[in-house]
């Protein structure tokens, strides 16, 4: 995979980042909190990763 293709990949996680983030402010979602807490951490470890493998790239 090139590397603007996978760059784009990444910034599209981030725009769900932001949709997981509003829905979280939903009250009400109940027993999905967790489940969106946990989808939060884990896009975060990713960014992490990607941020950690290509500092110099890194957005």
């Amino acid at each position: 995979m090139e590397f603007s293709a996978l760059q784009t990949r990444i910034e599209l996680i981030k725009t769900k980042r932001q949709s997981l983030l509003k829905l979280l402010e939903q009250p009400g979602i109940g027993t999905l909190r967790i489940d969106v807490n946990q989808a939060l951490e884990e896009i975060d470890d990713l960014l992490e990763e990607f941020d950690r493998t290509f500092p110099a790239q890194a957005s």
